[in-house]
Order: structure tokens, then sequence, then C-alpha cells
């Protein structure tokens, strides 16, 4: 297998809506809806309030994930739209995108991340949970939905 490369894009750009609209799309049937409404604005993934990151596996994007400042907490990032493409799960796609995601964060002066999900993402959940990060209060969008998990971990 070829490495894995991860590089920062725009939010807005082609490749990183078409792995947006993936993950919108798996989301989506998971929970039914759009996937996910919570409010997202292109510019927070700007540097230095936040990061865009695509994966790519021999040339084609395969995964993605960003960062954005979370309100007035100067120190922690939000966890935003990971995504691997079915065909790329199981090969360490998620574990690299996180860890970039993290080491981006940590370069902007964060300290800590958090991130929400869903409980019917038991691969997500699993991922997370061996990554470090523990269950936290639920905050966002869905804070007050069922099934709704937050998980937060310090940099």
């Amino acid at each position: 297998m070829q490495q894995i490369e991860i590089h920062p894009v725009p939010f807005d750009s082609p490749v990183a809506q078409q792995l947006i609209t993936a993950a919108l799309a798996d989301l989506g049937g998971r929970y039914g809806g759009s996937g996910d409404e919570t409010p997202v604005d292109a510019s927070e993934f700007t540097p230095p309030s936040g990061t865009f990151l695509v994966a790519h596996l021999d040339g084609q994007p395969i995964g993605c994930g960003g960062w954005r400042s979370h309100g007035a907490e100067i120190h922690t990032a939000e966890l935003k739209r990971m995504y691997t493409a079915p065909q790329a799960r199981g090969c360490g796609v998620a574990r690299a995108v996180l860890a970039a995601i993290e080491r981006s964060a940590g370069e902007h002066g964060r300290k800590r991340i958090i991130l929400e999900c869903g409980d019917r993402q038991p691969e997500a959940i699993a991922m997370y949970t061996a990554a470090g990060y523990e269950r936290i209060p639920n905050f966002g969008y869905y804070a007050d939905e069922p099934g709704c998990l937050s998980f937060g971990r310090t940099l």
C-alpha cells in the first residue's frame, strides 16, 4: 500500500466539498435527514482559526477532517467533518487524519480537542476512544438530542 498523503485545503474547495458531501450522505444513511445540520462556515477552517485536511492515497481523495476554534475558548479546537471513503476504511486513514488534525491544532496553540458524534457511529467511537478521547458533557448543535455523544482529549 502506498503512503497516505495529507494536505490542508480550503474547506470550500471542490475536493473538500466532494468528501464532505459523501460524509453527510453517510451520516444521512445512519440518522436520516441531511446527515448533519450543524452550522459551519468555510472561514472557520482558515488558519489560525482552523484547518481542513484531505487525505489522498494513490492520488485519490479518500478522507478528510478539520478543526475550528470552539467559541470563546481560544485553547479549544472542535473536530468537524471527519470522513473516510468506504473503500479505504480499515487502512489507517482516519487515524492518520486525526493525528494530523491534532498536530495542526497544537501548532496553532490549541490545548484540547472536542467533538460530537452519534451513537450510530461505532467505528468512530472506537477510534476516538482508542486515541485517548474521553466522554465529556454534550455540547453543540445536537447536545440535547438522544444518541449524541461528545468526547474530548487534552493535546
